[in-house]
C-alpha cells in the first residue's frame, strides 16, 4: 500500500519541487509551510510518512518529532537538513528517524528513503491490526476465564488452578476449553503469545 507522505518544510519552493518529484513515482504528498499547520490537521490525518525539515521557525523538525512522540505517533520520519549538523543527526535518530538526508535531496536517496518509511509503516499497521484482533478476542472471556487463561501463561497445571481458584479440575478444564473456542486455539504456547502482547499494550 502506498501511504501519504506528509512534508513539514517552511520553504515553498522545496515543498512544490519535492512534491512534484514524488508525483512522478504516485507517491502522494500533502505539504505543510509548518509543523502549526501539520499539527492542526493531524486529528484527521491517515497514518502515513513524515518528511521534516529540521531548520523551521517557532518550532524545529526536531521539536515536532518530540511533540509526536508524546502524542505517541509512531509514523516513519525522515529528517532533512541544509545543515551538516552531525548533533542535530543523532539527536533525529534518538527520536526515531528512520534516514537523514542533506539538502539539496538527492532524487534516489529521497526515493529509497521513502520506499524505506513505507514498508515499515505497512509492518507497524499490521502489527497494530493484529493486536486489535488480540484484544478483541481476549474482551469476549469472562472474568473467570481471564483468571484461569493468566494462571495457564504462567505455566500452572490444571490441578494448581483448581486449588488456586477454589474449583474442581473438570470445571477448570470446562473453562480451559471455553478459553481455546473463543481464542481459536488450545495451544498453551499461543495463549501465552495472545496474553503477554495483550499485557505489553497496556
Amino acid at each position: 500500500m502506498t501511504h501519504t507522505v506528509y512534508l513539514v518544510d517552511d520553504d515553498a519552493a522545496v515543498r512544490q519541487a519535492l512534491t512534484l518529484l514524488l508525483s512522478t513515482v504516485d507517491i502522494p504528498v500533502t505539504g505543510f509551510a509548518d509543523p502549526q499547520s501539520f499539527l492542526g490537521r493531524l486529528p484527521h490525518l491517515a497514518p502515513g510518512c513524515l518528511l521534516i525539515d529540521i531548520r523551521m521557525p517557532v518550532i524545529s523538525g526536531l521539536k515536532l518529532q518530540e511533540r509526536l512522540a508524546d502524542l505517541a505517533i509512531d509514523w516513519p520520519t525522515i529528517i532533512m537538513s541544509g545543515h551538516g549538523d552531525i548533533e542535530a543527526c543523532r539527536r533525529a535518530f534518538r527520536n526515531g528517524a528512520i534516514d537523514f538526508l542533506s539538502k539539496p535531496v538527492d532524487e534516489q536517496d529521497l526515493i529509497e528513503a521513502i520506499q524505506k518509511a513505507q514498508a515499515l509503516l505497512d509492518r507497524k499497521l499490521e502489527r497494530r491490526a493484529e493486536l486489535a484482533e488480540t484484544l478483541a478476542l481476549l474482551s469476549t472471556l469472562t472474568p473467570r476465564e481471564a483468571e484461569v487463561l493468566e494462571r495457564i501463561t504462567a505455566g500452572f497445571t490444571t490441578r494448581q488452578i483448581a486449588a488456586g481458584l477454589g474449583l474442581s479440575p473438570r470445571t477448570v478444564e470446562s473453562h480451559r476449553a471455553a478459553i481455546g473456542a473463543k481464542l481459536g486455539t488450545s495451544s498453551q504456547a499461543e495463549m501465552t503469545r495472545l496474553w503477554l502482547e495483550s499485557r505489553a499494550a497496556r
